[in-house]
Formats: structure tokens, sequence, C-alpha cells
């Protein structure tokens, strides 16, 4: 039986009505949906696709478990933030899977970017952030003073899993946001890291 936090259609709700509606809360949203009976279909495109999700799930876990640079608190923030201007009502894990996932579909390589930093400097900021080691690595860090407007770009120094750069003519005291955006090699490119910020002192 529904348990009802008000008016049936005003407030919120829990469990099922019947067989026809089922309440819940999900990512802070109440909502409903059509009662339906479970299913577990096993085809080739979803036993695929559970594959791929299963690679991103422990592709993530791997990088938090990292005895060295590992994904931290910073940079779940920065994924957060991606995940704010990609879709509301998104975690930062949904974003580094579904980034993940994307790029297994397309028949490329996922990846997870782990210790992201930003240095503080006057008049610029240092980008430095950790992935898996790639030969021929080449990127760019896009950075703006808005998440959404990350319009100006600079070359990344790839030293194995370090990438990173310095970026100097900036605004002190302004707020800056900065992603990472590999352009080689081509199994990689589509892999963004999360949205991190700092302020040039």
């Amino acid at each position: 039986m529904a348990k009802l936090k008000g008016p049936l259609f005003s407030l919120g709700a829990s469990q099922q009505l019947g067989k026809a509606l089922v309440y819940f809360n999900w990512k802070g949203l109440n909502v409903v949906r059509e009662f339906v009976i479970p299913a577990n279909p096993k085809t080739t495109g979803q036993t695929t696709q559970r594959g791929y999700m299963t690679a991103a799930v422990a592709g993530i876990h791997a990088g938090q478990a990292e005895a060295v640079n590992p994904l931290d608190a910073d940079d779940v923030i920065a994924y957060a933030l991606w995940a704010s201007v990609v879709q509301s009502a998104t975690t930062w894990f949904n974003q580094a899977t579904r980034n993940w996932v994307d790029q297994l579909v397309a028949g490329l390589s996922g990846r997870v970017y782990r210790n992201g930093t930003t240095t503080p400097a006057a008049n610029s900021l240092g980008m430095h952030l950790y992935a898996t080691t790639w030969g021929g690595e080449a990127g760019d860090f896009w950075y703006g003073t808005s998440k959404t407007a990350l319009i100006n770009s600079a070359a990344a120094t790839v030293n194995l899993e370090l990438k990173s750069v310095t970026v100097a003519g900036l605004t002190t005291g302004v707020k800056y946001f900065w992603q990472y955006r590999p352009t080689a090699p081509a199994a990689i490119v589509g892999n963004y890291s999360g949205i991190y910020y700092g302020v040039p002192t």
C-alpha cells in the first residue's frame, strides 16, 4: 500500500498503489511510474550493454583504489560539476560511468581521471590530473569563466599518467573552470575529465 506524505497528487508517496502505480523518491525528486513486472532479458545487445556497464564500474572503482594519485573527493566534485552541466539530477558516478560506456559503445576505450588539482599563482593557474598511460597521448585543457563556456584551450604536457599545463594571463580574483580532453590517440578521444576550478592570486 502506498504511504502518503500529503494529498496523493500534491506532495509525495512511496510504494505501490495496487498493481497500477509505484511512487518513489529518485535523486531528491518525488516520482511515479507504471507498475511493471521486472524482466531480465538476455539478448545479445542487452548482455553486451551490461558488460560495458560492468567494465565502467570496475574501472572507476580501480581508480578509487589506486595507491598513488587515486580518484579522490576533488575528482568527485569535478565529475559532479560536469554532470550538472549535462543533465540535472545526475550524480558524479552516473556521469563518469556514462562517459566510459559511451566510449565502449563507439568501439573506443574508456578511462577515468584521477587526483585533479588546481594550483593558483599570480595571474595563472596550474592544472594537473592523472589517467592511465597511452602511447602518443596528447590533449588540451579547456577553460573559461563559466562551467558551461570552456572556450579557451591550452595544449597539455603529457608525462606518462600526468597531464598538466600552466595557463598564464588570467585575471586575479576571477574563478576559472577547466576540463581535460585528449586529442590522441583516437581510442581515447571523447574521454573527458570532470570540471575543476580555481582562482588566480
